[in-house]
């Protein structure tokens, strides 16, 4: 599976790449902002995006909308500390297939990716 990071933070795209890279994923790119991202999910086309809702140009959802807009297939795992009920409601209208919480379980995001794999 093709994975797209995005998240502004250095220190959680780094973990991510990391524990993504040693379980058999690959990491096809990193991302942290909104426009890079949805630059790099146009030309890159990742089977999946761990995405952050808190940007510094746009939020994840905007970056949902534009994606459920244009048709982009990429599964997509919202990975963010905004855990509010509207924002996870918001995601999943979007296509989101999961929203995990900062801070999140390794091992439960290893799971959400190993049954999207399938």
């Amino acid at each position: 599976m093709r994975v797209l990071i995005v998240d502004d933070s250095t220190y959680i795209r780094s973990t991510l790449k990391t524990l993504l890279i040693e379980k058999g994923y690959e990491v096809i790119g990193e991302a942290k902002n909104g426009e890079m991202a949805i630059d790099m999910i146009f030309d890159l086309k990742p089977d999946l995006v761990t995405l952050d809702n808190i940007l510094p140009d746009m939020t994840g959802l905007d970056i949902l909308k534009i994606m459920k807009t244009k048709g982009v297939e990429s599964k997509v795992v919202m990975i963010s500390a905004v855990g509010q009920q509207s924002a996870i409601v918001e995601a999943e209208e979007y296509g989101a297939s999961y929203y995990l919480v900062k801070p999140f379980d390794n091992n439960e995001l290893l799971a959400i990716l190993n049954q999207l794999d399938k």
